[in-house]
């Protein structure tokens, strides 16, 4: 690696644990755990492109990213809810600190916070009990 990018990478690290720092606790319960996999699952699924730092990625690369994200989360024990998920994970570059962008077929462009958080109320719509 060269000299120029060691500072970049520690930069980008440091963020990274930082912005995740927040998520720091027990592992999640099952409920945010399924909401988690199912908004990752989202994603790859939607026919949405995904942009992250200035690049558009197709959705199965972005489920695979968003994938890694949350694995290297979980194995340092910094899950959290779903809504720590979005916030700190799916809504931005833990690199470039650069807010992700998502495309649908026939829609406007969306930052990732707003495009996840529907899905998160939708999903939980679907399985609210009936009243």
């Amino acid at each position: 690696m060269s000299p120029l990018r060691r500072p970049r990478l520690a930069a980008a690290l440091a963020l990274a644990l930082a912005a995740a720092a927040g998520m720091a606790g027990a592992a999640p319960p099952a409920r945010a755990e399924a909401e988690i996999r199912a908004l990752i699952e989202a994603v790859g699924q939607s026919g949405c492109r995904f942009q992250r730092n200035g690049r558009w990625h197709e959705p199965a690369q972005a489920q695979v990213h968003l994938q890694r994200k949350y694995d290297w989360a979980r194995r340092r024990g910094l899950e959290g809810s779903a809504e720590d998920f979005i916030e700190r994970a799916a809504s931005r570059s833990s690199f470039s600190g650069r807010p992700y962008r998502i495309a649908c077929p026939g829609q406007g462009e969306v930052e990732a916070t707003a495009w996840f958080s529907a899905r998160l109320a939708r999903l939980r719509a679907a399985h609210a009990p009936a009243r």
